[in-house]
Formats: C-alpha cells, structure tokens, sequence
C-alpha cells in the first residue's frame, strides 16, 4: 500500500507515553481518550513505537522475543474490574511521577503484582490453549520461564532444561491479557475512523527466545555467542558511529526457508496494526557488519542483504497493507533503486532539511507523495529543541523557507507545521511534544546514550491544553483531515 490514495495527518506517541496513574502508559481509558483527541483534531494516524518487552536500558529496540508484548501495557484497572487485583493492590500501584515513566519501580513492583493477578484466574486452560496455539508466543513464554529457572544468566551457560509450570502460565497469563487489552483498543480505534501504524525493529538481542530456538537463523559460534553484530557506520548522531550489539541473521539461511521466522513475525506484527514501519530498511540491501571483538564501529563493513526476495515475502504477508521504509541516514543509489522497487513509501525529516544540501529529499518540496514526512521521529530532539540549538543564520533560512518572517521566532512553530501539512507528502506526522511544543527535555531516545531514555510522558492536562479545533482546521486546510 502507498500512501498517495488519500493525504491524511497522524500523530507519534508511544503507548508508554501515553498519561495514566499507574507509573507507565497502557491500553485503558486513556488509549482511548487518546483517540479521541486524535479524531477530534482531524488526525488519521498513530505512530507507535515497538510493543516488545524493553530491555535493560528500557529500549524496544533490543527485545528478548520478537513476538511477546510488553507487560507494562497491561492496564491494572480493567484487571481490577475483572477481579484479578484488589482495591488495596490497584492504590500501591498509583504512581508518584506522572511526568516520567517509572521504570525503576516497575521493575520492582509490576510483576508480582501480575503475578498475583494471574494466580487468581479461573481461565487458565482457555489462556494456555490460546498461547500454546501460537508457536512463537509460546516459544517465548518458555524461554522466558527458561530465564529465570537458569537465574537469568545468559542462554549459553544454561544448565537446566526445566521450568516451573507456574513461571510459565505467567507469562501466558501476560501475553494473553496484553493482546485482549490491544485488541479493544484498536477496534475502538478503527471504529473512529483511526489507523495505528506499528514498528517493526530490524534486530533481536542475542538474549532472546528467537535466537535461543532458532540459532542457525544468526550469525552464531558453535558456543551461540555472535560472531559479529549490528551498528551502523559513522553519521549524523554518532562520530565513531553506533555498535548496537543485536546479533546479525544468516540471510542465505533465511532466504533458503523462505523466510520463514520472517514472515511469521511480519504476520504477528500485522495483526496488532494497520501498517507497520520497518525500522533500519538500509539494512535489507547492505547493512553493517561489525566484528564481535571490535572496539569501535568504525570497524565494521558493509555486506550485502537479502532485498529484494526479502521485500517480495513481505508484501506477500502484508496483502497490501501499508509498510513503511526506514530509509533514513546515508542512502546509496542501491538502497534507493530497492525502495522505488518495494514501492514503499520512504521517510521525510524536517529537522533534516537544513544541513547545507540544496537538494536534500528532506526539503519540504522534494517530498514525494508516496513518502511519510515528519517534524522528528523518537530518535531526533524535539522540534522547539531542535530550532534552540540551530545558529541564527539556519534558523532565520528555515523559518523564512516556511514563510515566517517576524523577529520573535519563538512564535514560529506553526508556519512549519503548515510548510509540513501543505507539503506533497501523502501522510505528514508529528511527535506528541512537537504539538505541545515542549523543549529537549521530553526527547524520546538520544541514539548512543545508554541512560535516561524511553521515559517521557503526557499528563492529562497537558492533552487537554491542545487546541483541537486548530489542528481540525489545518488538516482541513490541506486536505489531510
């Protein structure tokens, strides 16, 4: 699917970000309280960021299964109204920090309270018939039970084979309420006429149930340690470039079975969403390979992907739902010849567009139709923090090339969400905070720092500050609504 049938607006938010009592973002009322601002403002989208288990730096991009949902998500009231917590439970849970997601006590806090809520069940057989009826959810609640059984000490120096029964119905208990919580909040969403655009990381963590059960996907040693990793070469956001550390696939083996982890992951991905994103597309032509033992990024090399017989299984799942293409960063000739083939839509970057390239795709009038335009995605700084930093002269080219002129060029913001709206783009996004205009430090993730990432939150009040009725008229305005 393209993105040239119909110009349409959305907005970027991760759930986690969404507001609440309860520590964290999740699928209750205010999922839903979220899609009606999004219907009222005349918006068509959510962007989502990955709903996989974060890891130890609170980053979706590196998750222990590719299938399993993150159980922060699951919302304490709706288990409350079924049951499965208590009064006194649900009042230890309200949080302290509405502005921050609180990770560190999560951690703590939230699985024995799940715990409980799962020891309280009468539906466990209907559950355990429902995860054990999907291979890779089961792969992953038994590699999770694995985990702990093994005192979460990496998959290669397991000693034990067996799992407590009990540690394995948990995490059943989790992946079952977490897709029945989605589940009513993207009908709700689809009913308002709503899309939710998902994220699909191009990666897994060596720590993870897909390269446990399945290691000859993966570049892999005999004792299941990797060969060589993930990153990325020297570019925008990191001199010495970025060593992810995810474990790279063994793409002729993949190629071989048709893809088959592949396509099941692409299939589970769709069945949560609309669309997705497929994060890191550079990587299907040629990504970056770094040797495990480097110390730098700057010692990898590319080497070929699988293109365009990957690109063909996808679509083959996809039946003509929307994908999206992560083309961001250094983009060669193959890479772009890849795209145009794949007939994805590509992605635009406002805050890309005045680094000194007159002819740079990411200047509003070079955008396509068939492309997804944004002010900034998770990994950028906000917008106001973005226009703070420049030096006078871009800033005064940028708000000039968006038709503001006027000397108080705080005030600015929103002849650049007209240049975005007005642009050729079929579909134009805004980060949450762009809307609020908040500053650097609600950034989602700054890529290559390790802390203090992956936290920010809305509060209700600051939802309800936004003038719906002016983002109802801009869309309107450009034909987007």
């Amino acid at each position: 699917m393209t993105v040239t049938e119909s110009r349409a607006s959305g907005v970027l938010m991760h759930v986690s970000s969404l507001h609440g009592e309860f520590s964290v973002g999740s699928f209750g009322k205010e999922a839903l309280e979220f899609i009606d601002f999004l219907s009222d403002c005349g918006f068509r989208y959510w962007q989502v960021l990955p709903f996989t288990i974060p890891d130890e730096c609170n980053s979706p991009y590196k998750s222990v299964s590719a299938f399993a949902g993150n159980p922060y998500f699951i919302d304490l009231p709706t288990l409350y109204e079924e049951g499965l917590i208590t009064t006194a439970e649900l009042a230890l849970a309200q949080q302290k920090d509405p502005y921050q997601v609180e990770a560190k006590r999560l951690s703590i806090e939230r699985e024995l309270l799940l715990r409980r809520a799962a020891s309280r069940t009468i539906h466990k057989q209907e559950i355990l018939d429902f995860i054990q009826g999907q291979p890779y959810l089961d792969e992953a609640c038994r590699f999770l039970a694995l985990d702990k059984a093994n005192h979460f000490l990496p998959w290669q120096d397991w000693k034990s084979t067996q799992y407590d029964e009990q540690d394995y119905f948990y995490h059943a208990f989790v992946q079952f309420h977490f897709l029945k919580q989605w589940k009513r909040v993207k009908e709700y969403a689809n009913k308002k006429g709503i899309f939710i655009i998902g994220d699909l990381p191009i990666y897994v963590g060596l720590h993870s149930a897909d390269v446990y059960c399945h290691p000859d996907q993966f570049e892999l040693d005999a004792d299941g340690y990797s060969t060589s990793i993930a990153g990325c070469p020297p570019d925008y956001f990191s001199k010495d470039g970025q060593m992810w550390g995810n474990p790279l696939y063994r793409w002729n083996v993949m190629k071989q079975d048709d893809f088959t982890w592949w396509r099941a992951r692409m299939a589970h991905t769709l069945s949560l969403f609309d669309g997705v994103r497929i994060d890191h597309f550079r990587g299907i032509e040629s990504y970056w390979r770094i040797p495990a033992t480097a110390e730098t990024a700057r010692e990898g090399q590319w080497k070929k992907g699988p293109g365009m017989a990957f690109v063909k299984a996808m679509k083959e799942v996809a039946g003509g739902r929307m994908i999206i293409a992560e083309d961001l960063g250094d983009i060669p000739p193959a890479v772009q010849k890849l795209l145009e083939k794949s007939g994805f839509p590509g992605m635009r970057v406002f805050q890309f567009a005045f680094l000194g390239d007159p002819q740079t795709p990411h200047l509003p009038h070079n955008y396509p139709a068939n492309c997804i335009a944004y002010t900034g995605t998770h990994d950028n700084n906000t917008l106001l923090g973005y226009v703070w930093e420049q030096d006078a002269n871009t800033r005064r080219q940028m708000l000039e090339y968006c038709g503001y002129t006027d000397s108080d060029w705080d005030r600015g913001y929103d002849a650049i969400f007209r240049t975005m709206l007005g642009s050729h783009a079929g579909l134009t996004i805004f980060p949450v905070q762009d809307l609020l205009r908040f500053g650097a430090d609600t950034r989602m993730n700054t890529p290559g720092k390790a802390d203090g990432n992956w936290g920010y939150r809305i509060t209700k009040e600051q939802l309800q500050s936004l003038d719906r009725s002016k983002f109802c008229h801009m869309n309107q305005l450009y034909g987007r609504k």
